[in-house]
C-alpha cells in the first residue's frame, strides 16, 4: 500500500507537505502542489478519507436512505439528489429500507458508524420516530422526504398528495365515474393520510357518497400476498368502475389481480395512481397519473441539507416545501356513459 512517506520521497517534499496537499491546507506553492498530485497519480496513491474526515470534522459523505429502490419515483429522488450533492463537492451513498422499521434502524447505525454529514431520509412511517431522534441525538443534519413524521420539527419536501387526491376524483367524475374505489399505503404514513383525505374531499365536492367497502389500506412497497387485496376485491358491491391506486406499485398490484379476474383495463375497470413510472412514461403513457417532481424532492432537499450541513444549525425556522402535483391523463382511464 502507498503512504504518503512513498509520495514525499519521490516528490522529494516532507510528509507534511503531502499531508497538506491531501487536506488542501496551509501555505504551499502551486508548483509544489502540483508536483506532488502528479506523483500520487503516478503511484495510485488513494487517500484516507475517514482520516481525513477525523481531521476536517467532515467526511463530505451525504446518506440517500430511501423505502424502495425499485420504484421509479425514488430512483428520480435519488437522480436529484446525487446532482445536488455532486454540484457541492459531496459523494452520495443509498439505503433501502423496503418500508421496514428493522431495516430502518440497521441503516441508520450504518449512518452514524459512517460519520455521514447529513442524511436525506423517506422513513418508513410514524414509528420511524426513535431513528430521526437518534440522528437528531448525535447532531446529524437530515431532511425528510416525501413523507413527515408527528413529533419531530424538521426540514421537509413534501408533494401536495391531498390535492393529487381531489383532482383524480374529480377527472374520474368528469369521465362519468361515480362508483370509485381507493386502494392506499398504510396509514402510518403521512403521504398515505393526505392522499385519503383528497380522495374524502373529492368525494363530497362532487356530491358521491362514501363508503367504506371501497377503501383497501395495504403496503406501497412491494406486496409478496396478495390474498387480502383479491378478498376485498371480492367482497365490493357494486363494482367500481374505477379504482385509484395511492402509488404506482399498488397500480400494478391492482392491475394484475383484476387482469387474472378477466377484466380489462380500462374498458371494465379503469385505474389510476399517483406517480409516474420515470422514462418508461414518455415512451408509452399508458397509465393516468398524478405526477410528482420527485428530481425536484431529491434535489431541494439535498440543498436543505446542505445549508443545515453549513451552518450547523438544528434550530428553527424549518423550511417545508410542498410540491405542486400534475395530473396526466393515460389510456388506463376511460369515459363511463351509463352508470348509477
Amino acid at each position: 500500500m502507498v503512504t504518503i512517506y512513498d509520495i514525499a520521497e519521490k516528490a522529494k517534499v516532507s510528509a507534511m507537505t503531502v499531508s497538506r496537499v491531501i487536506n488542501e491546507s496551509g501555505r504551499i506553492s502551486e508548483k509544489t502542489r502540483q508536483r506532488v498530485k502528479k506523483v500520487m497519480e503516478e503511484m495510485h496513491y488513494i487517500p484516507n478519507h475517514m482520516a481525513r474526515s477525523l481531521v476536517l470534522q467532515q467526511t463530505n459523505l451525504l446518506y440517500l436512505l430511501i423505502t424502495d429502490i425499485t420504484n421509479p419515483f425514488y430512483t428520480t429522488v435519488a437522480r436529484g439528489a446525487e446532482d445536488a450533492a455532486r454540484k457541492s463537492g459531496f459523494r452520495l451513498l443509498f439505503g433501502n429500507s423496503d418500508e421496514n422499521l428493522s431495516k430502518e434502524a440497521d441503516y441508520i447505525d450504518t449512518i452514524l458508524a459512517s460519520r455521514a454529514d447529513g442524511v436525506l431520509v423517506a422513513p418508513a412511517g410514524d414509528a420511524s420516530l426513535p431513528h430521526l431522534s437518534l440522528l437528531r441525538q448525535h447532531k446529524v443534519p437530515f431532511v425528510l422526504l416525501d413523507r413527515e413524521v408527528p413529533g419531530i420539527d424538521c426540514d421537509v419536501v413534501l408533494g401536495d398528495s391531498n390535492e393529487g387526491g381531489r383532482a383524480l376524483v374529480d377527472y374520474l367524475v368528469s369521465l362519468g365515474h361515480q362508483n370509485i374505489a381507493f386502494v392506499n399505503g398504510s396509514s402510518t404514513v403521512s403521504s398515505a393520510r393526505h392522499r385519503l383525505q383528497g380522495y374524502l374531499e373529492g368525494l363530497k365536492q362532487n356530491g358521491l357518497p362514501f363508503r367504506e367497502s371501497y377503501c383497501m389500506e395495504a403496503s406501497f412497497g412491494m406486496i409478496n400476498d396478495l390474498t387480502d387485496m383479491e378478498a376485498w376485491l371480492s367482497s365490493i358491491d357494486p363494482f367500481p368502475s374505477a379504482i385509484i391506486a395511492g402509488n404506482n406499485v399498488l397500480a400494478l398490484e391492482t392491475i394484475r389481480l383484476l387482469r387474472g379476474r378477466g377484466l380489462s383495463i380500462p374498458s371494465d375497470v379503469s385505474v389510476c395512481c399517483f406517480d409516474d413510472f420515470g422514462p418508461f412514461s414518455e415512451i408509452d403513457p399508458f397509465m393516468t397519473v398524478i405526477a410528482q417532481q420527485a428530481y425536484e424532492f431529491g434535489y431541494q432537499g439535498a440543498q436543505l441539507l446542505l445549508e443545515r450541513i453549513k451552518n450547523r444549525d438544528f434550530s428553527e425556522p424549518w423550511s417545508k416545501i410542498v410540491l405542486p402535483t400534475e395530473l396526466k391523463p393515460g389510456r388506463s382511464v376511460a369515459e363511463r356513459v351509463h352508470e348509477s
